[in-house]
């Protein structure tokens, strides 16, 4: 059966502490990468369409919050401020298409439907990797194919109604819409409206009698698939519904699909047929090998039944042994790999270390020989700390009051 080829789109949910993570992978500002499969030698293939400028994602948001593009008003300090769109389709679609220029006209058109979702002025990042490596179909292939993947970085922005208080003193403005802000707002955006239905099209309600929504991101993976149908893309197919496989971070749906790939393997080796006997109990040295059979007169060497299958048993355990050796080699490798890696994350981590004890010597020498007055500064401290979340607290709420 042929392998066929789902579309699908995933959202992560980004909040100001957590972005700048999504931002060094996507725009490849990492020194060291723990995803072995990046190579970054292909990493100029990489295209943006629409890049960032050099800018920083906070500072982008940031840019639109003072030209009034967007506001976090009302928004915890823990609220998502980037959705993260990533569009993906099996390794071997792009492949058996021609690869890399099939895959940036396809996601050219990805990109496109992102737009029409959130407006391209509030896009900040949309880049399509084509640096990182499918080691299972390069494997089995024999040469390097690369898993091409889009990111499409924006801030979910919906329009909202500030109205004047109900206790406000002029009763013609009480109720009445004060101005409309361009909210941030990941829930607003991608809200459940369209209710479940049964086989028989009856609303299905939950335990408490209310309707049962349509998850938004199911019906994203409707508009997305209807949406490269009608590019022309008549061998896409949407992905299964109720399948986890859209809501995978990028890390957890490679480790899924390489341990598929590991027990495929297994079971491939299990039903081989290539089988010997171990060689562990036949002990030859090289002379004793070597002087193993008898030169006819025609040139051609024979040798006794026994030496046959003493040497057969040492060929076979050889071609086994080699295979072994060169996996260790690559576990050798790769542990040199990591402990190179490791050694240079200490060495900054040292440095650091060094870098803030000399910028703490003069805290230190106070506290060696003043300790209660460092003590005394320490409680000040906290005592202004106390007082300014109180007032950014108080300030809340009075916001939250005067938006009601």
């Amino acid at each position: 059966m042929p392998e066929q080829n789902f579309s699908f789109v995933r959202i992560k949910e980004h909040t100001a502490k957590t972005v700048g993570n999504s931002e060094r992978h996507n725009e490849r500002k990492n020194e060291n990468y723990s995803n072995d499969d990046v190579d970054l030698e292909r990493s100029s293939m990489n295209i943006h369409f629409k890049d960032p400028g050099g800018k920083s994602y906070i500072e982008i948001l940031h840019e639109m919050e003072e030209a009034g593009k967007a506001s976090e008003r009302g928004l915890r300090d823990d609220a998502t401020l980037f959705d993260e769109m990533i569009f993906d389709v099996n390794t071997r679609y792009f492949d058996n298409h021609g690869g890399y220029e099939y895959a940036k006209e396809f996601f050219s058109h990805c990109y496109d439907f992102a737009r029409e979702k959130y407006g391209e002025e509030y896009i900040v990042s949309a880049v399509m990797h084509a640096d990182e490596l499918n080691k299972g179909i390069s494997e089995d292939r024999g040469e390097k194919i690369y898993h091409y993947h889009l990111h499409v970085v924006a801030i979910p922005v919906v329009e909202k109604e500030i109205r004047w208080s109900k206790r406000y003193k002029d009763e013609a403005l009480r109720g009445t819409v004060k101005e409309v802000i361009h909210q941030i707002s990941h829930s607003k955006k991608w809200p459940s409206l369209t209710p479940e239905t049964d086989d028989n099209g009856n609303v299905i309600l939950r335990q408490n009698g209310k309707p049962l929504y349509v998850r938004s991101y199911s019906i994203l993976q409707d508009e997305i698939f209807q949406y490269l149908r009608d590019k022309g893309y008549a061998d896409i197919e949407r992905g299964v519904k109720g399948s986890t496989a859209e809501n995978l971070t990028s890390l957890e749906y490679q480790i899924k699909k390489d341990t598929e790939r590991l027990s495929d393997i297994q079971q491939r080796l299990e039903k081989s047929e290539i089988k010997y006997e171990s060689a562990q109990n036949v002990h030859k040295t090289f002379s004793e090998i070597e002087n193993m059979g008898k030169k006819s007169i025609g040139g051609k060497y024979t040798v006794a039944k026994e030496d046959y299958e003493t040497l057969t048993t040492l060929a076979k355990e050889g071609i086994a042994s080699r295979g072994e050796i060169g996996r260790l080699k690559d576990k050798i490798n790769d542990f040199s790999r990591r402990l190179s890696n490791e050694r240079s994350a200490n060495a900054r981590l040292q440095a650091k270390y060094e870098e803030l004890k000399e910028i703490c010597k003069p805290f230190l020498y106070a506290l060696e020989r003043f300790p209660d007055l460092v003590k005394e500064f320490v409680n000040k401290v906290k005592e202004l700390a106390e007082k300014e979340n109180q007032s950014r607290t108080e300030r809340k709420i009075k916001q939250n009051q005067y938006q009601k």
